[in-house]
């Protein structure tokens, strides 16, 4: 490829990345084989001393921005050298080249026209920390939108680009804004040429209604003067629209109804933060990255992205408490003292003492009805009537041994009854045993 220009001795020029009225960005190669990108700012410097105003001015912003490499943070772009081109006198800063696409080309076909919502909270989480490492050493990068923000293919990280505003006048940047600059992303103070650090923050917003909505609040129609001139007042004086309503408008048609219902969810904490972002005033927005920085953490670490169902926690609650009292109970029983004996259920003791007394009872009737032939056995013989009736004697004792063993088939029908109560109660015992072993089904429960 030939040659454009040379930028300087050690960088060559391999061609125009992006051009615009804020200046060119040329992808360069140092020697070695390393790939930067170079940023061309299109005010000439013709004297390259302090005397010549933009020269200083270029200089000085320089030097906040190589303030950045002194803490390096990976969601910012590396600043590798900075001077003035050979030909042309155009002062340039040079940065290391990230391989991947950038936010604007991550909105287009054939990817989706906007982002999930871990993918917009992680982006939302990189450009804040990008935002707070500058903002803390004095940086304002003046143009914060989608196509300055790519993705690294090597990291996975969200990463600022391009701080080519940053090193310009007040005056460059005014008639820069109004013929080149993204209108979509400007804070209604730009339109003054005014560039604060709560400007940043609002260009921040804009760019995470985006990815929530799938479009800008206020796109620009066409890039004619009264459509830039629109986009700038709405900035001032229109209200946002509502992006929940944006974002359910743009729902791939390829998602399931599942995961549509829960890309709906959008966090409270993200609407409320795009929408202080977004205030018209200036000192109604976060006050710098570092505010805004914090703000996201706390919002993430606040709650899950899905809103929380009470009605369903407290269900889960009670039947948790319901399932602690159980496992309480059951321990409870597997650690009380082991009794000696065999414990019986109240019925088989009861019938026990009832069959024992109804045997004492009838053996002690047959011993009542037994001591008069007893008697009778051992008086005179002279005293013995004549005429005995042996035949009655004869059914009595019959009678007596029927009693008798239906006295015996009474006490082994109690002595059944009983072992199977008993036989009961120890497996019963034993059951309660094994479910309280930790190897078998009863499992942790977790609060």
């Amino acid at each position: 490829m030939s040659k454009v220009f040379t930028i300087t001795e050690g960088l060559e020029n391999l061609g125009a990345l992006r051009t615009g009225g804020q200046g060119s960005v040329y992808k360069g190669k140092r020697i070695g084989a390393i790939y930067s990108a170079v940023k061309l700012i299109p005010t000439p410097i013709y004297t390259e001393n302090r005397d010549d105003k933009n020269y200083r001015n270029f200089e000085n912003e320089v030097a906040k921005l190589l303030k950045v490499n002194e803490n390096p943070s990976p969601n910012v772009v590396k600043m590798l050298s900075f001077g003035i081109t050979e030909s042309g006198s155009f002062p340039f800063i040079e940065m290391e080249y990230i391989e991947g696409p950038d936010l604007c080309e991550l909105l287009q076909p054939p990817h989706q026209k906007i982002f999930t919502l871990s993918e917009v909270i992680k982006v939302a989480q990189h450009l804040a920390a990008a935002l707070e490492h500058c903002h803390k050493l004095g940086v304002k990068h003046g143009d914060v939108k989608s196509n300055n923000v790519k993705y690294n293919l090597h990291t996975a990280n969200y990463v600022l680009l391009d701080f080519g505003l940053a090193i310009m006048s007040e005056e460059q940047r005014r008639s820069s804004i109004r013929h080149a600059g993204a209108v979509e992303f400007m804070a209604p103070e730009q339109n003054e040429g005014k560039m604060l650090l709560q400007t940043d923050v609002y260009s921040y917003g804009i760019i995470l209604y985006e990815l929530l909505g799938g479009q800008v609040p206020f796109p620009l129609p066409g890039n004619s003067d009264t459509g830039r001139n629109s986009v700038m007042i709405s900035h001032m004086e229109s209200e946002v629209p509502d992006v929940v309503g944006l974002r359910k408008a743009n729902l791939p048609t390829g998602w399931t109804g599942e995961q549509k219902t829960r890309e709906m969810q959008v966090p409270d904490w993200l609407l409320k933060l795009i929408e202080k972002c977004l205030q018209k005033d200036p000192m109604l927005r976060y006050s710098d990255g570092m505010a805004l920085y914090e703000a996201v953490l706390s919002g993430s670490l606040s709650g899950n992205v899905l809103p929380i169902d009470h009605s369903a926690m407290d269900s889960l609650k009670a039947e948790n408490e319901m399932l602690r009292k159980q496992v309480l109970t059951l321990e409870s029983t597997a650690q009380a003292p082991e009794r000696k004996g065999i414990l019986l259920p109240h019925f088989a003791f009861a019938l026990m003492i009832i069959s024992i007394i109804g045997l004492i009872a009838f053996l002690g009737y047959s011993q009542f009805r037994s001591e008069p032939q007893a008697q009778q056995a051992i008086q005179p013989i002279d005293s013995i009537p004549p005429a005995v009736d042996t035949t009655a004697q004869e059914r009595r004792r019959i009678a007596n041994q029927r009693k008798l063993a239906e006295a015996a088939a009474a006490k082994r029908m109690v002595d059944s009854a009983i072992n199977a109560e008993i036989k009961k109660a120890r497996d019963k015992a034993a059951d309660s045993t094994e479910d309280l072993n930790p190897d078998t089904s009863v499992s942790p429960v977790q609060f």
